[in-house]
């Protein structure tokens, strides 16, 4: 019985066939491979470009023609190309993803082809219910036409023909619309995709008696001057993309086999936008939402441009990510920094016009290529203390670069620092900080400090010990004031003589400020917990200006409830000069201290004569 058993399981299987329900195979391309019915006219072209390809690798002389006939309904496509017999329309036309292209003898130029032929064909179903094909070999010119004519419920007829119908070698397609979809074979639409699909393709191709095909590309003509040559590139641009670019950059890549052209946008986009570009595979468009192109830092172009190199995926309308398109992205990239580099160093206008537009994107890029940011020192701008120069011209003027990471600690530091000879970079938009930081890796050398409040506390000259005890009294008071505030009082020289009084903190000292706050306002358990949080950061500090004379009057008061006023308006005056965030305690301050003001100019005007408050 085993025995039995064992050799019935030993016995050969008649294999089987796959059964392929062309209904449910027609919704997959439609719904699935292709974007849009229109792939259809692609690759109905494909074939017949790569029927005339293999033709002329035998004739050489063979003709090259492809011609269009939109007919209402239906659509007549002829090629001179290559032709089929009776059994390569069984082998091919019958066999979903069988190449056309054998290897009798063409295996040599098996890479000048754009597709197969079968599921290229197959993809008209997407449009037509009934598609007929008349063909007549270049390679056996005593075989008979041939006519295979199949519809969509995925059954077919071969048979062959008379001579006269088929007189010359070469393909034609009939295409019959299906239902609703007239529209995609009459004949501007037709024209229209003809033109968008094979405008670069090596082959006379028309739709009708109107021509399909414009060579060269724009970008190997040659033109009387490079100024004709940009006006021409801007005027393809704007056919093509919709925009005038601020400049065209050439792609020559010729190891790659690559042509074309990158635009540069004349409006700036985020850094995180990809921009589809165009991409021709032997003349014939793949794809014109190809992402993976360019790097991730060149966003301010979108490019167009030809290739034999790339491969492309299963649906024919995006690139195959391998070694060969990795290898062109960098060298494409190379090309675009190049660019940059070409105009920083004999086109600063241009230069200037680029980066007042996308400079941030620059910077973005700056930020992850040493080579880049060296690039572009000398002309990337920043807001300094010295006005909007570059990091290079910045640090040609100060030994030390000192930033801040903030605009709001800029606002605090700018004026005061710039007066003491201290030169500082606004670091608080974007990037900026960490170009700062990046700046000694490609200026060895330089030195970069973010600048904090003592810092700058460092820099201001401490007045007279002698005059600072005589106002010890007044200094008392007016600490006595804004502790509650969380803010300390300090004496210093510094100019411009015009500014009473400086309001500075740093980052450690608004958090402590922040944690304060929160443990005020929560209870006993989470003020135990924030309070054991605190920290021994310096609190942020008033630094009233020994030299302006307004401090000095007010030094010299002796009413502790008006010297209590006086430090409470400076110390609202020097946080809107700073232009901080007031909290609900400051705006009440300002509103005191307004108040208090206004009694006491008021009671000076009608007072009891004796100079004082009541």
């Amino acid at each position: 019985m085993t025995s039995q058993s064992s050799q019935a399981s030993q016995t050969p299987q008649s294999p089987h066939t796959f059964q392929v329900d062309l209904r449910g195979l027609v919704d997959l391309l439609s719904h699935h491979l292709y974007s849009s019915p229109k792939v259809y006219l692609r690759e109905l072209l494909q074939n017949a470009v790569d029927a005339i390809t293999a033709r002329r690798a035998e004739e050489p002389d063979a003709p090259a023609r492809v011609r269009l006939f939109a007919e209402g309904a239906a659509l007549r496509v002829e090629d001179s190309g290559v032709g089929l017999t009776e059994s390569d329309v069984h082998s091919l036309l019958a066999t979903i993803g069988r190449s056309s292209k054998r290897a009798d003898g063409l295996q040599e130029v098996r890479s000048d082809f754009l597709g197969q032929f079968g599921i290229g064909l197959l993809a008209c179903f997407v449009v037509a219910e009934r598609i007929r094909v008349v063909s007549r070999s270049a390679r056996t010119p005593d075989a008979a036409p041939v006519e295979w004519t199949a519809t969509d419920d995925g059954s077919y007829t071969v048979r062959t023909l008379p001579d006269e119908a088929r007189p010359e070698p070469g393909t034609t397609v009939h295409l019959i619309a299906r239902p609703g979809a007239a529209e995609w074979l009459s004949h501007a639409r037709v024209l229209s995709l003809a033109r968008d699909f094979g405008s670069l393709l090596p082959y006379d191709v028309r739709v009708g008696e109107e021509a399909v095909t414009d060579l060269p590309a724009p970008w190997d003509r040659p033109y009387p001057s490079p100024a004709t040559r940009r006006v021409a590139l801007a005027r393809h641009c704007h056919d093509l993309f919709g925009f005038t670019p601020l400049d065209a950059i050439e792609l020559d890549v010729p190891l790659a086999g690559v042509r074309g052209v990158a635009y540069v946008l004349p409006s700036a986009v985020s850094p995180a936008q990809r921009v589809g570009h165009r991409v021709h595979l032997k003349g014939m468009l793949l794809t014109e939402r190809a992402e993976q192109l360019l790097p991730e830092w060149a966003f301010f172009v979108r490019c167009v441009l030809d290739t034999d190199s790339l491969r492309p995926t299963a649906s024919r309308e995006s690139l195959y990510e391998d070694e060969t398109l990795a290898a062109v992205r960098e060298a494409l990239g190379e090309r675009i920094r190049g660019w940059l580099t070409g105009l920083a160093a004999g086109d600063p206008e241009r230069l200037a016009a680029f980066l007042s537009v996308h400079y941030l994107g620059v910077k973005s890029l700056a930020r992850h290529d040493k080579e880049m940011l060296r690039t572009m020192l000398p002309w990337l701008p920043f807001e300094t203390t010295d006005g909007r120069l570059s990091l290079e011209e910045f640090a040609q003027r100060h030994p030390v670069v000192h930033f801040t990471r903030t605009v709001e600690e800029y606002r605090q530091v700018a004026p005061i620092a710039s007066a003491q000879g201290v030169g500082v970079i606004n670091g608080g938009y974007t990037y900026d900080s960490e170009l700062v930081e990046a700046l000694p890796s490609v200026r060895p050398g330089t030195m970069v400090a973010e600048l904090d409040a003592d810092t700058v506390t460092a820099h201001l000259d401490a007045p007279d010990p002698d005059e600072e005890l005589a106002l010890a009294g007044f200094l008392s008071a007016a600490r006595a004031k804004l502790d509650p505030l969380g803010c300390d009082v300090v004496l210093r020289a510094f100019h411009p003589l015009s500014v009473p009084a400086l309001h500075l903190d740093d980052r450690s000292s608004r958090h402590e400020q922040a944690r304060a706050e929160a443990e005020e306002q929560a209870d006993d358990l989470w003020a135990g917990i924030l309070g054991s949080l605190r920290g021994s950061a310096p609190r942020a500090r008033l630094v009233l200006n020994h030299l302006n004379p307004l401090i000095r009057r007010i030094g010299a008061l002796r009413d502790p409830e008006l010297i209590g006023t006086a430090t409470e308006s400076l110390y609202g005056q020097a946080l809107l000069m700073a232009q901080r965030p007031l909290r609900p305690a400051d705006s009440a301050l300002l509103n005191r201290a307004f108040i208090g003001l206004l009694e006491w100019a008021t009671h000076s005007e009608t007072g009891s004569g004796e100079g004082g408050r009541p």
